[in-house]
């Protein structure tokens, strides 16, 4: 354990903060307060020295109003609220490599700490007090000094979490690898005398804790430390912010030079031009200030420096100029950094596949930035085949908005991956639901039929409602995503075509899967809204029987169902997994709305906008036969039919698999 500890309490992407409980010191000689006591002093430089290099000193400062920890408006509350802190620290030790013992950023209930001793306990605790919980004290720790409660002290390079003592309940060598952009740096020495820089960032809903070391300018993409902690008991209502250190036999010098701290909101970006600066850079500038040679180096290398710059942005203006890009790039959303979505998702790593399929692979992931959960698709790009759905779900979803259809966050693109990000959807695919519940969840009657009406009302925006037609040719129940509310999320549109309402479709390929395709397009391979509707009427009839399209011996889901309807018995064919608990007048609806549905015919099909009348029962559902002299159609026998008729009271368990088509 150890001396240097840095407490921070962090981030949370609320809206909402207390401006008392916002600091800022871009150096601290801008008149702003702070209750300084022991050996810390404000230089004329305006860094802010809590100890110098004299043994066994104690140096505290802090913000001299309380922030307040517990918000009713906050979205953690009755939790802790959130926090959210950087600075920048710099050590200067006594020698190299021989310094101690540690400076910490500290969030305590007073500025009081009588009876606090110095060394290992860093002006914080004493033998008598260090663990009691009685203390409301939390630090981040950076240690350069090991060997508390040991014979003697060794040199220590660590960075931990402390909860009312000096033992971590978590810690991490500052000499862990990290990255900026491409470039991987690993040696940190946190008393080398340079400027560091520090995000802490605590999220009161997740309850958890990130520290994060680098240097200045830009924040590192990965934390050194992620733990899951709970401050609501650790903390009280009013608590101070500010900084602690001390030495023992080993010295050095802790230097402060820029603060930020916010509650329930990111911390402002500090200025680091108006920092002061450190001691090592204070050191190298007051040896060679008046050595001419020095200067004109100087001098002449900015020059070279400036039109460096210069010609740079010159070219980089001329190619983004000259840059060509398709129409799918000009009109997509955010474009994603391809590190933040390997980082997201551990590597692709196959414990975060939530999903497979012919377009490639679904993985869970959380942005280290936000901590906002995603779902990325990472799409085989094997053909131009892939390329173009990549596009095509890109181009679909970037501009559709509606409830019904899953939220399409950005995109990326790097060699041969190509990765499409959405929000991500916690319970699943709907087919998943359907056939392989977690802890023998059946989905029941209600829950059924608010997602048969969520996939309507987002197949009529698709259809009639947007600013054109989209066409998604691959209806099925694991393109249903459904969220925490049980609502249903339309996913999957790499397959989707756009017109304008006053053309045609003029796609000429089937695709889709195997159970879903209409008749017509096997012979014509036109794809029309009225395609969507033969599929979505399979789907009717797979929620309510709880069968899939096709099994074995032949089976056909919608004859079979037909078969029982003629029968005068279709409710029969109902999932019996529900134990006959629905409403049988929805589920004799459903059942026969999914045949209209699925007419052999498609000029016989009903449009979504009738389904959705139906749905609502805002029009009462026609039997076949009527609907179809309304229709003018003269349906023939030509059905899709099964080589064995007699299928239909005795058909055994379902076991075949969707197979898809012009993937």
């Amino acid at each position: 354990m150890a001396p240097l500890a840095f407490l921070l309490v962090v981030f949370c992407m609320a809206p909402h903060f207390f401006a008392e409980s916002s600091i800022l010191y871009n150096g601290f000689l801008e008149g702003k307060r702070l209750i300084l006591d022991g050996a810390a002093v404000v230089k004329p430089t305006g860094a802010l020295r809590l100890t110098n290099n004299s043994p066994n000193v104690v140096g505290h400062a802090f913000y001299p109003d309380a922030v307040k920890m517990f918000d009713k408006s906050s979205p953690s509350y009755p939790n802790a609220s959130s926090y959210s802190a950087t600075f920048v620290f710099a050590i200067d030790p006594s020698s190299p490599g021989q310094g101690g013992h540690g400076l910490a950023f500290t969030l305590a209930p007073s500025t009081n700490f009588d009876g606090a001793e110095s060394g290992h306990f860093l002006g914080l605790f004493n033998p008598v007090n260090n663990g009691n919980t009685s203390n409301h004290i939390i630090a981040v720790e950076f240690d350069t000094v090991n060997g508390h409660g040991e014979a003697r002290n060794s040199r220590g390079n660590h960075i931990g979490v402390n909860i009312n003592g000096v033992s971590s309940v978590a810690s991490r060598p500052a000499a862990s690898s990290y990255y900026i952009d491409d470039e991987m740096l690993k040696e940190i020495e946190i008393d080398s005398g340079d400027p560091m820089a520090v995000w802490i960032e605590y999220d009161g809903l997740s309850k958890t804790l990130n520290v994060t070391i680098g240097f200045l300018e830009q924040k590192p993409e990965t934390q050194l430390i992620s733990f899951p902690v709970d401050l609501t008991t650790v903390v009280k209502d009013q608590m101070f912010v500010g900084f602690a250190a001390s030495t023992g036999i080993e010295t050095s010098s802790h230097y402060i030079l820029g603060w930020s701290f916010a509650v329930n909101a990111p911390a402002r970006q500090l200025r680091y031009s108006l920092l002061p600066k450190g001691p090592k850079e204070q050191n190298l500038s007051s040896s060679s200030i008046n050595n001419p040679q020095l200067k004109v180096v100087l001098a002449v290398s900015s020059i070279v420096v400036i039109l460096g710059i210069v010609f740079l942005t010159f070219l980089f203006i001329r190619m983004k100029k000259t840059e060509s890009l398709e129409d799918w790039e000009r009109d997509c959303p955010h474009r994603f950094n391809y590190k933040d979505l390997y980082t997201a998702t551990n590597g692709f790593n196959d414990s975060e596949q939530i999903g497979i399929g012919g377009f490639g692979s679904v993985y869970k992931g959380k942005l280290s930035s936000t901590g906002a959960e995603i779902a990325v698709k990472r799409v085989k790009r094997n053909s131009s085949q892939g390329m173009k759905e990549f596009a095509a779900e890109i181009e679909s979803l970037g501009r559709l908005r509606h409830k019904n259809l899953v939220n399409l966050q950005g995109w990326c693109k790097k060699k041969n991956d190509l990765l499409i990000v959405y929000d991500y959807i916690p319970n699943g695919s709907l087919h998943s639901l359907l056939y392989t519940p977690k802890q023998s969840l059946v989905l029941k009657w209600e829950q059924r039929f608010n997602i048969l009406k969520g996939i309507a009302a987002g197949l009529l925006y698709l259809h009639e409602d947007w600013e054109q037609v989209v066409i998604h040719r691959d209806i099925k129940p694991s393109n249903v995503l459904i969220d925490a509310d049980m609502n249903a999320r339309l996913s999957d549109f790499g397959l989707s075509r756009q017109y304008d309402h006053d053309e045609t479709s003029h796609t000429t390929r089937v695709v889709g899967t195997i159970g879903y395709i209409p008749p017509e397009l096997f012979h014509t391979g036109k794809a029309s809204k009225s395609a969507d509707v033969f599929a979505y009427g399979v789907l009717l009839l797979e929620v309510a029987c709880g069968r899939k399209p096709l099994g074995s011996n032949q089976f056909i889901l919608v004859d079979w169902v037909m078969e029982w309807y003629e029968a005068g018995n279709i409710l029969y064919v109902a999932d019996p997994k529900l134990d006959s608990i629905y409403k049988v007048e929805e589920m004799e609806m459903v059942l026969q709305l999914g045949l209209l549905c699925t007419r052999w015919k498609q000029e016989a099909r009903p449009s979504m906008r009738q389904v959705m009348r139906f749905l609502n029962g805002e029009d009462p559902i026609p039997s076949l036969d009527a609907w179809a002299n309304s229709q003018s159609i003269f349906e023939s026998n030509s059905r899709l039919t099964m080589n064995d008729r007699s299928l239909s009271p005795s058909v055994g368990p379902i076991s075949s698999t969707s197979i898809n088509i012009g993937r």
